[in-house]
C-alpha cells in the first residue's frame, strides 16, 4: 500500500509540474526565429520580448486560455493538499471523491486552455501587432506538455475517485 501512496503521490507532482511548465515557459508557438506563449512574444534573433496585450485581435481568447491555465494549476494544487489532508482525516474504506472531483476540474481546465488555443491559433498569429511575422510556426512543446498534463490529471481523478483507504 505505501508504494502505491509513493505512486500516486510522485504522479500527482508530476502533473502539477507539467502543468506548471507549460503554462509559464515560452513555447506554445515557435518559428525558426520566434517563439510565443499566452503571455508574451520573443525574437531569437534579437533577445526581445514582448507581452501580449488588448492590441492583439484575439486578445480575449488568449485571456480565457490564460486563466483556464492558471485555475488548472492552482485546482491541481488544491487537489494535492486535500489529498493529503483527506489521508489523514478519512475513515478506513472512503473514498478520495473530494481530491477527485478537484483534480477532475483541474483536468477540464487545461483541457479548455489547449482546445481554445488549439482552435484559435490561426487568429491569434495573424496579428499585426505582432513585431516579426509568427503565422509560420508550429507548436511548441509547452502546447504539447499541456495536453500531456490533461491526460495526466484525468488518469489521477480517476484514479483518486477509485482510490480507498487503507490500512
Amino acid at each position: 500500500m505505501l508504494i502505491l501512496l509513493a505512486f500516486i503521490i510522485v504522479f500527482h507532482i508530476t502533473s502539477a509540474a507539467l502543468l506548471f511548465i507549460s503554462t509559464i515557459d515560452n513555447a506554445w508557438w515557435v518559428g525558426d526565429n520566434f517563439s510565443t506563449d499566452v503571455w508574451r512574444m520573443c525574437a531569437t534573433n534579437t533577445t526581445t520580448c514582448m507581452a501580449i496585450s488588448d492590441q492583439f485581435r484575439e486578445y480575449q481568447s488568449i485571456q480565457a486560455v490564460q486563466a483556464t491555465m492558471i485555475l488548472s494549476t492552482i485546482f491541481c494544487c488544491v487537489a494535492f493538499l486535500v489529498f493529503i489532508l483527506q489521508l489523514f482525516r478519512l475513515k478506513q474504506g472512503e473514498r478520495f471523491v473530494l481530491t477527485s472531483i478537484i483534480q477532475l476540474l483541474s483536468c477540464l481546465c487545461v483541457m479548455i486552455a489547449a482546445s481554445i488555443y488549439t482552435d484559435r491559433h490561426e487568429e491569434l498569429h495573424k496579428s499585426n501587432a505582432y513585431s516579426i511575422e509568427v503565422s509560420e510556426g508550429h507548436y511548441g512543446y509547452s502546447f504539447v506538455l499541456a495536453w500531456i498534463a490533461f491526460a495526466f490529471t484525468l488518469i489521477s481523478g480517476v484514479m483518486y475517485l477509485i482510490l480507498r483507504k487503507r490500512k
